[in-house]
């Protein structure tokens, strides 16, 4: 597959995927890579450049909030991520965006595009 390509597809994609596993449980930022590595069987490999502004966006745009862990004996303090409650409004109207969109772009490729 052309690497190009490729790179722009899962881009798209990542905002909603990191709203999604937020959704499920607060993460901090490498829990959130080994995650979505996991979830994906290897498909979404994100970096932490690629993560970290993510969430710094989600944050502005007040679709997640962080907080710090408090250490305990030798663990170190995690800042962890949760998404909010319109972040969960907004992860709503995503998923129907995405049903929607993916639906369309299915109808088009037609049956050769699972091949």
């Amino acid at each position: 597959m052309n690497v190009k390509y490729e790179r722009q597809l899962k881009k798209g994609v990542l905002e909603i995927l990191v709203l999604q596993l937020l959704s499920q449980k607060r993460m901090y930022g490498y829990q959130l890579i080994v995650e979505m590595k996991e979830k994906s069987q290897g498909l979404f490999e994100m970096k932490e450049g690629t993560l970290y502004p993510i969430l710094y966006r989600l944050e502005d745009d007040e679709l997640v909030k962080s907080e710090w862990s408090e250490p305990k004996d030798k663990e170190v303090s995690r800042k962890y991520y949760v998404i909010t409650k319109q972040g969960n409004e907004v992860l709503k109207e995503l998923k129907l965006l995405w049903g929607n969109f993916s639906k369309t772009v299915n109808d088009m490729l037609g049956d050769d595009c699972y091949e």
